[in-house]
Order: C-alpha cells, then structure tokens, then sequence
C-alpha cells in the first residue's frame, strides 16, 4: 500500500468512508491492478473513464484503500443534496457548476489542491460517456489544465463493472449476485514536452487526447476488446453536454 500523499481526512470524510466501505467490501468482489503507479507523495492529478453514477464510489473505494485520499470534482447538482452535500463539502470535495461562468472556481480549487499535495480526481468526459459501446468519449480539457500549470503527474485510471450493478442513468441498482469491480491504474501520462508551451486550445487539446488515449488503453485490457477507432463526440451526434441525452431527445 502506498503512502497517502495527504494525511488530513477531516471528521466527515472518514464518516464517509467508514459508512461505505464495508457496504462496498460485502457488496462487491474486487480486480485491481497497477496501484503501484499511484504517487507515494506530492500532489497529482488522477483521471478516469465514467459510465454510471455508482463508478465514482467504486473509484473511491479503490483508492482510498490505496491509502490516497482523493479530492474529488464533482458536478454542483450533488453537493446541492441536502446533508449528502454537507458532508462533501466538509470532506473537502469540489463542486463543479458545468457549463457556467462558475467553472474558473473549481479549477482554482483543483489547482490548489494540487499544490497542496493532495490526490485530485477529474473525470475529463465531464459526464456519464454517450459512447453506446460505453467506451471513454471525447474529453474536456480542465485535467489537462491543472496538470500543465501544476506540471504534476498525471494517472489514467480505467474502471469497468459497475454498469453492472447500475447501468447509465437507471434508477434502480441491481447488488446480487457481487459484481466484480475492475480498476487497472496505468502509467504517468508524459505531459512534459507541453509545459513550456502556451496554454492555448492546441495545447490543451493534444494534452487532454493523450490522457484520453491512456484511459482508453487501460480499459481495452479490462474488457479484453479495442475501442472504436474515433472516440465520440456529443456534439457530432447532436446530444446534450451534460445530463440524460435519451431523455433530452424524448
């Protein structure tokens, strides 16, 4: 187990963690691979694949029994839950508002996060993938930012199983039979030939395919098949940025 690279879970984080892990410990059998390539120490940025509203937990627990204790961003909506976004904020987790002159506030909270030597998780898609393979769409460019400004490791994490239990935008989980979750941790995106250029769209862009690439190569392991040769685009298929594209389209 490698060593947290920040040490200050608050009351309400371990709260968290003491309430769902053991649910998660009986509830689910687990296939983790590559924790080795999670930093011992110093601030980094850990990205990964989303394709249903339970990966995040499954995430979770899988680093935080690597002994990281992750600041997760996650979408305002959440934090908004009555005591649900209490206890997030009080865990020191990051709200972000999607699509909204607001989203400058969680990249600087990301950021100093980062400088503060604490594990930041981005999900580059932003929102659940609307691949219909579930594989990682194409991604957003605020992991790739925090990165270059910080020039902190960047981890590309593929996780598979949990559609599983709840597939996208259900309702209802379905725990029985235990699913297996599969994490595969993969290498240091090697983002160092960027960092002396200007942040600009081309920059960005080339920064974040890479992530994506790496996310994709993981998870083309996990399932044992190759991804689609073009990563998908929302806006290409005229669906919504964020939220359910079936029901927006019904």
């Amino acid at each position: 187990m490698s060593n947290t690279t920040d040490r200050s879970r608050s009351a309400a984080y371990r709260f968290i963690v003491g309430t769902l892990r053991p649910f998660f410990m009986a509830i689910t059998k687990r296939d983790w691979f590559g924790a080795e390539n999670l930093p011992a120490e110093g601030g980094y940025v850990v990205c990964t694949n989303h394709y249903s509203h339970l990966d995040p937990l499954i995430f979770g627990h899988f680093m935080v029994d690597q002994g990281q204790s992750p600041r997760f961003l996650g979408k305002v909506e959440v934090f908004d839950v009555p005591i649900v976004g209490a206890l997030l904020r009080s865990a020191d987790q990051i709200p972000v508002y999607r699509e909204s002159g607001q989203a400058a506030t969680a990249y600087r909270a990301a950021v100093a996060a980062v400088e503060h030597g604490k594990a930041v998780a981005i999900y580059p898609e932003g929102t659940l993938t609307r691949d219909p393979g579930l594989w990682p769409m194409k991604g957003k460019t605020g992991a790739a930012r925090v990165a270059l400004q910080t020039r902190c490791p960047v981890i590309p994490v593929a996780n598979w199983g949990a559609q599983a239990v709840l597939p996208p935008y259900a309702k209802f989980p379905k725990f029985l039979p235990r699913k297996t979750m599969h994490i595969r941790v993969g290498a240091p995106v090697d983002l160092s030939d960027l960092y002396d250029r200007p942040l600009n769209h081309e920059v960005l862009a080339t920064a974040t395919e890479r992530i994506m690439t790496a996310i994709t190569r993981e998870l083309e392991i996990i399932r044992g098949e190759q991804a689609p040769a073009q990563r998908w685009d929302p806006r290409r298929h005229n669906q919504p940025i964020i939220g359910n594209p079936t029901k927006e389209a019904s």
